[in-house]
Order: C-alpha cells, then structure tokens, then sequence
C-alpha cells in the first residue's frame, strides 16, 4: 500500500499589508481589542489585479520548486477555496493553466476554512487508492473580496493568501497516517455569506440582478455561539482521531491548526496538553486566510527548520457550515528548506 508524503511546500502572501492601525482609520475599533481578543496585529489584502487563481499558483510554483520537480510530474490538482475566480470553471483548471499544465484532473474543494483538511484527506485516499501518484494540493483565498469593511466584528479577522504542498506516493510508512471530518449543517446561519439570488423570472434583467448583487455577499458571523462550538468540536476531532491511531496526547510534537482566532488556538492546545511553542502560530502576520491557513502554518515550521524526522504533526481546522477535521502526518520530508 502506498502512503501519501509530503514532498514540497510553498506559501504566497500578496504584498500589500493592512496593519490594524489602518482599521482604526475605517470603523470603530483599535489595535489593542482587535490584538487581545483575536491575536491579530496585520494582514495582507490581493491587489486590484489579482485574483485567487494568481495566489493558488504563486504558492504552487513555490511547492513545486521545493520539490525539485515541474507541473509534468503532478497527476492531480486541487483547489480548496471560498473564493474562487468564478463560479465555472473550477479555479483548479485556471490554476492548471497558469502552472503550464494539461490533461490530468483539476478540481475545487469547497469547505470554507476546513478546505485544505478535506482536501488533504481525499488526496490521501486517492493515494493509497492508487489512483495518482503525485497530487497537488493548494489552499487559496481573497477573503477581503467577501467582507463587509462596514462591520468591525468580521473585518479585522479576515486577510488572503494561499499555501500549497505537494504530496507523493510513496511505500515507506510515515507521511498522513489518516483523517477525521465532520459537519453539521444545522449550524449554517452561524457563520456564512450568503450568494445572491438568482433573477425571479427570465424577464428579470441581468443588470437588475447585478445590482441586487452588490453588497449581498459579505461574511456574517455570530462570533461567541460559533467560539463555544468550535473550541467544542476541535476538542473532540483532536481526541477522536488520536484515539482511531492508539496515540496520546503527549505522543503529538507539533499542533498545526487553523488561524483564525489566538483564543481558538489556545483552548485546543490546553485540551492537548501541548505549551504554545509546539503550536504553529501565523495568525498574527495574516489574520484568518481560510482554506489557506494550515497550509502557510505548515511551511512556516518547514521554512524556519522547526520540523524533524519522525515527528506526529496534528493539523485541525473549523469552518462555517458547520464543517471540521483533522489530520494526522507523521513527517518524513527530507533534505533542507529552500
């Protein structure tokens, strides 16, 4: 049975920074609340020019590289992403061609925040299924494109960005051992962005619509119902898929989880047992980037040396929906970072 390793890793933040002193200047907050309460100092915002499709490849491009290896040698892109460049074609295709590639399959995977540990899943079955060899595996998001910058509870949390890893087939045991997901949809009006609604009649004009559009898709979010959920739920995934792999707590080197709240992130590192230096932490320099946070908290580790042979990584993540997962990596990556 093959086991699905992680080959290469890459990560891309756009260039323009939005400090929370800048948000000071647009509604009624300070840097101080959005800091104690979030852990939030700054995040980045796509240019006018870019799209999710540019981020996804920057940060593909770069896993590739890390790898060693060129768009030929992938067998299988996905695109975890909330944001997409439209609604059809899959951003995964758009990606596809930015990379130079064609033939192989090209999909999109939509679970919010949770996206890259779906996807990580789902790339790991087809693996060890024996359906690819390589898959490409990219979170990407332009959340400020969704946000209401009117609303101070949700426009501090959210900036864009993309990570990607590269994962291979391989027959040496190590690399994602398995995975747990969830969802509950019950949950749905906690957290989500509504699309707009679709012309009432074919007499209904395609500019009408559009202006009813405007404005309608925008993050809404009941932030202290979904922090009781969340820190409930990421609980019980962390202790499930231990559980599944007769491992402990203390056998977990490293907590990877979602960056979207400092609170978050400390509440399942105590349900862990594990101190705060074991833990990724990137929410600070970006805010919540969605899909693409475990990822960019992933090469961090990679890209500052942090990560050794042999050691139990636990990657988690909660997402509107309510959706969430977790996955299990027994990292095996060699040689150095790039």
């Amino acid at each position: 049975m093959k086991h699905s390793h992680i080959v290469g890793l890459g990560s891309y933040l756009p260039e323009r920074v939005m400090t929370n002193h800048d948000l000071e200047r647009m509604v009624d907050t300070s840097d101080t609340w959005i800091r104690e309460r979030t852990g939030i100092e700054r995040r980045h915002i796509i240019a006018e020019d870019q799209c999710t499709s540019d981020m996804a490849a920057e940060a593909a491009r770069r896993a590739l590289d890390d790898a060693g290896l060129d768009i030929s040698a992938v067998d299988a892109l996905m695109v975890a992403t909330t944001t997409p460049d439209k609604i059809f074609p899959a951003t995964a295709t758009i990606v596809q061609a930015k990379l130079g590639g064609h033939g192989f399959p090209a999909w999109d995977i939509q679970a919010v925040c949770s996206g890259f540990v779906y996807g990580l899943a789902q790339a790991d079955a087809m693996i060890r299924a024996g359906l690819f060899r390589r898959v490409l595996l990219v979170g990407a998001e332009a959340m400020s494109r969704i946000v209401d910058w009117s609303d101070r509870s949700t426009c501090v949390l959210f900036g864009d960005g993309a990570g990607a890893v590269l994962l291979e087939g391989r027959a040496q045991p190590g690399g994602v051992l398995g995975s747990v997901l969830h969802a509950d949809g019950s949950y749905r009006d906690l957290l989500k962005a509504d699309h707009p609604h679709p012309p009432a009649s074919p007499d209904r004009k395609a500019l009408d619509f559009g202006r009813d559009a405007a404005g309608i898709a925008a993050i809404e979010m009941r932030g202290n119902e979904v922090f009781r959920v969340a820190v409930t739920k990421l609980g019980e995934v962390v202790n499930e898929i231990l559980q599944q792999h007769q491992l402990r707590k203390e056998d977990v080197d490293w907590l990877v989880p979602h960056q979207a709240n400092i609170r978050i992130i400390q509440a399942t590192a105590k349900k862990l047992g594990l101190s705060m230096d074991r833990v990724a932490q990137t929410v600070r320099e970006h805010g919540n980037t969605s899909s693409a946070s475990v990822p960019m908290a992933l090469d961090a580790l990679y890209r500052a040396g942090r990560l050794r042979q042999g050691q139990l990584l636990l990657l988690e993540a909660f997402a509107g929906g309510f959706a969430w997962g977790a996955n299990l990596v027994r990292w095996s990556k060699q040689g150095e970072t790039g």
